[in-house]
């Protein structure tokens, strides 16, 4: 195993598929840090980073585990049943699941935002606040969606685990870092929060498409993510000059 390894190293065929897999990680594991980031900012401020920590890490283990079970993981894309002339896997479940999930979360929170006081309908709560314990339990379900999609998308692009690891390594230890700016920045600009449950709510859409069988190049919705955020970021900075201007014009 050492050898091949060492093989991989003087590959230079191999790095090349380490830098696109890291790459795509990356962008993958952005809808898993919006998740994680609305999710943590509803807790109070003393354990947010502690649940974004674990969150990630959680992450980190299911998509290390999964790599372990690539064989297994493989085989959920074989279809198991067919329904209306359509053949659903596994992964076609787990992927509607993923995305009813996330479209019923992304809903609930854009209604609460929208109304913070509604009476008594399908989404209303008895609490104001999230607990810790249904925090980490809805971050883990969804970290096992993207973390199953992930791995069956690093299997696409390499046959070889060691790279996959290194990947997936990599890009968990950039959400961790990303984790903290980005959840303060969500926290710290309501606009922002509508435009992430927003995302969540288009994401849910694709998984759900996916599951399906239709399937939407994921280029096409990080652009639509990248150009709504460049959007919003010129809202921001024309508010903060607003802001600016306004005392001195008094």
């Amino acid at each position: 195993m050492f050898d091949s390894i060492i093989a991989l190293a003087n590959d230079p065929a191999a790095w090349t598929a380490l830098v696109a897999l890291v790459a795509m990680e990356v962008v993958l594991g952005i809808d898993n840090l919006i998740f994680i980031s609305i999710i943590s900012n509803k807790l109070p401020e003393a354990t947010r980073d502690q649940a974004r920590r674990i969150g990630i890490g959680l992450a980190l283990v299911l998509r290390l585990t999964l790599l372990g079970m690539v064989a297994f993981i493989v085989q959920l894309t074989e279809p198991v049943f067919t329904l209306f002339s359509i053949d659903f896997s596994w992964r076609d479940v787990i992927l509607i699941a993923g995305g009813l999930f996330l479209v019923w979360k992304a809903t609930k929170e854009i209604h609460h935002n929208v109304d913070p006081d509604p009476g008594p309908d399908m989404f209303d709560r008895r609490t104001a606040s999230l607990s810790f314990g249904s925090a980490i339990v809805q971050i883990l379900a969804l970290d096992l969606v993207f973390s199953i999609d992930s791995i069956i998308t690093a299997v696409g692009m390499t046959d070889h685990v060691p790279i996959m690891m290194v990947a997936v390594v990599v890009a968990v230890v950039a959400m961790l870092v990303a984790s903290g700016p980005l959840s303060r920045f969500i926290h710290a600009n309501p606009t922002i929060v509508m435009l992430a449950l927003g995302f969540l709510l288009m994401i849910g859409m694709a998984l759900l498409a996916e599951g399906f069988g239709v399937h939407i190049p994921k280029g096409y919705i990080y652009a639509a993510m990248a150009f709504s955020t460049f959007i919003e970021s010129l809202n921001l900075l024309s508010r903060r000059g607003k802001r600016k201007k306004g005392p001195k014009e008094l």
